[in-house]
């Protein structure tokens, strides 16, 4: 079996391969891309079993990630990798928000709910943040489109932890066409009534509330109803976040009853926000996706 993807990549492929890495029965891949969303430099990971190595379609999961992160974080902690060569999965990892380059000054704050690593997957309306902090975009079209041209991807879920949860949850169920599944792990699930949230909402959307309720999860899943057969949201239950009130996961709980949206909601005793939880947990989350992908 080949240990290598022979791509179908044309020598004008906007993609440039940063670094390959044998991993269980697969390899791990780097990559980086001009944005015409972020009109910037991104970069993205891409977990891929031998089954897709040898180009036969796969599964994938999209996995965002939370502030102050880029696709390292899970890609290097989480401990994926195993579960997802064992089922032959893809699981795709891109970074949270475009960042300053040599040639490029994207907008930044000091405050690390607000600036570079903070986009809460949404398309900025004001300036400066309208620039350059369209992720919303990049995820659902430009990305998606990407991996779909590019790889041997059968059909995508969408996970994420913390404010990727929010990002999996928001467009999970504003894009329902273009994902199969939906997770998360301890997501912001109502953040245009977060601290976090409204301090960037209000830098991103100005004092147009209409569009914190459009970039906000619990108000999107109440509004579009049922999108999917179930899905799966841990929160742990010793998380500092969730004790200072930024998580909210009674909204979410609420928001699913009143769209009649089947939601597992676990409770995990004892454990925080941290990639400990994730690591513990992951499996669960793959497992699902795989499961969806498969039997719907």
């Amino acid at each position: 079996m080949s240990n290598s993807y022979h791509h179908s990549f044309s020598t004008s492929s906007q993609l440039t391969q940063l670094s390959v890495n044998r991993c269980f029965d697969g390899e791990q891949h780097y990559y980086s891309h001009q944005s015409t969303a972020t009109k910037t430099a991104m970069t993205f990971s891409i977990y891929l079993p031998d089954e897709a190595l040898a180009g036969r379609r796969c599964p994938a999961v999209l996995y965002l990630s939370g502030l102050t992160c880029n696709a390292d974080n899970v890609t290097h902690k989480a401990h994926f990798q195993q579960k997802c060569s064992e089922l032959g999965m893809i699981f795709i990892a891109p970074d949270t928000s475009p960042r300053s380059s040599e040639s490029v000054d994207v907008p930044n704050d000091e405050r690390y709910f607000v600036g570079q690593g903070a986009s809460y997957y949404v398309d900025a309306a004001q300036a400066p943040w309208s620039e350059h902090f369209n992720m919303q975009s990049y995820i659902v079209d430009e990305l998606y489109d990407l991996l779909r041209s590019e790889f041997p991807i059968d059909s995508i879920g969408v996970t994420g932890h913390s404010m990727g949860g929010h990002g999996a949850l928001l467009l999970g169920f504003k894009f329902p066409s273009k994902f199969v599944s939906v997770s998360a792990l301890s997501p912001v699930c109502a953040a245009s009534e977060s601290a976090w949230g409204e301090a960037a909402f209000t830098e991103y959307f100005g004092d147009d509330k209409a569009q914190w309720e459009q970039a906000d999860a619990a108000n999107t899943i109440e509004k579009v109803g049922q999108q999917y057969a179930s899905i799966l949201v841990d929160q742990g239950a010793a998380d500092s976040f969730l004790a200072d009130g930024q998580l909210q996961t009674n909204k979410l709980l609420d928001a699913c009853e009143k769209a009649k949206q089947p939601l597992t909601l676990r409770y995990q005793a004892g454990h925080d926000h941290s990639y400990y939880f994730i690591q513990t947990f992951i499996n669960d989350h793959i497992e699902h996706h795989w499961r969806m992908a498969q039997f719907g």
